[in-house]
């Protein structure tokens, strides 16, 4: 294995307050081989339950690397949590407003610096009511598309069994068992010779889902929906 990336103190504070959430659940990692040992990568994962983070953040150190995360600006203004997330290099979203595009610049700067960007392309947990990946936001297709760096879906599972965030449901004994599943990276080349159009980026997010269902119904051992679902909020805004 690789020499592990360099982190900073806090990396360190975050791996201190992670590894303790992962102990929660009993953890199997596959296709951990795919992760490049250095340079930029763009993992793109579902979203099941607010462990999700800690879980994923462990992940990725426990391989050497050092995850950046794209996540909601309100997210920053937590205390000790937010500063957490800055200081270890977080890439705040601003959803909804002019500063949204800056938000991508960071996550496509830190790529191109040969940084690990780690992406929820559903914005939120899954409101789908049996767990799949629901319908995506395509900022994941512009990062995907117009940087030179491998794009890998991953699917967990399990952190909801032990934390539900919409029963609001807690249940961390017995243990639980979590799925971290790396796929084989996804050849966007086809797409890279198009231009970057509203119908391309739609193409290529609910590509870059599809296989992370994919990885998420061979965890399940259950077929995945055809269709992903999308939430009123979203049909209604067009999204």
């Amino acid at each position: 294995m690789g020499k592990r990336e360099k982190s900073g103190f806090w990396v360190l504070a975050a791996a201190a307050c992670f590894y303790p959430l992962t102990w929660l659940g009993k953890r199997t990692y596959r296709g951990v081989e795919k992760l490049p040992e250095t340079g930029g990568v763009l993992l793109v994962m579902n979203h099941v339950s607010h462990l999700d983070p800690p879980n994923d953040a462990v992940f990725v150190h426990r391989n050497r690397r050092v995850p950046r995360f794209m996540a909601k600006d309100s997210l920053f203004t937590v205390p000790v949590f937010g500063r957490i997330l800055a200081g270890s290099g977080g890439i705040p979203v601003y959803r909804g407003s002019t500063t949204a595009a800056d938000s991508l610049k960071a996550a496509h700067a830190a790529l191109r610096e040969g940084k690990l960007v780690l992406i929820y392309p559903e914005g939120t947990i899954t409101k789908d009511p049996t767990g799949w990946p629901m319908r995506a936001r395509t900022g994941v297709a512009r990062l995907a598309l117009e940087n030179d760096v491998p794009v890998l879906p991953v699917a967990r599972w399990g952190t909801n069994d032990i934390w539900n965030g919409y029963n609001k449901k807690f249940r961390p004994f017995p243990r639980k068992q979590v799925w971290t599943v790396v796929g084989d990276p996804v050849d966007l080349s086809e797409y890279k010779e198009r231009p970057v159009t509203n119908q391309v980026l739609r193409e290529v997010t609910d590509l870059l889902m599809t296989r992370v269902r994919d990885l998420l119904a061979d965890i399940r051992d259950e077929p995945a929906p055809t269709e992903f679902f999308t939430p009123a909020s979203r049909r209604e805004a067009g999204k």
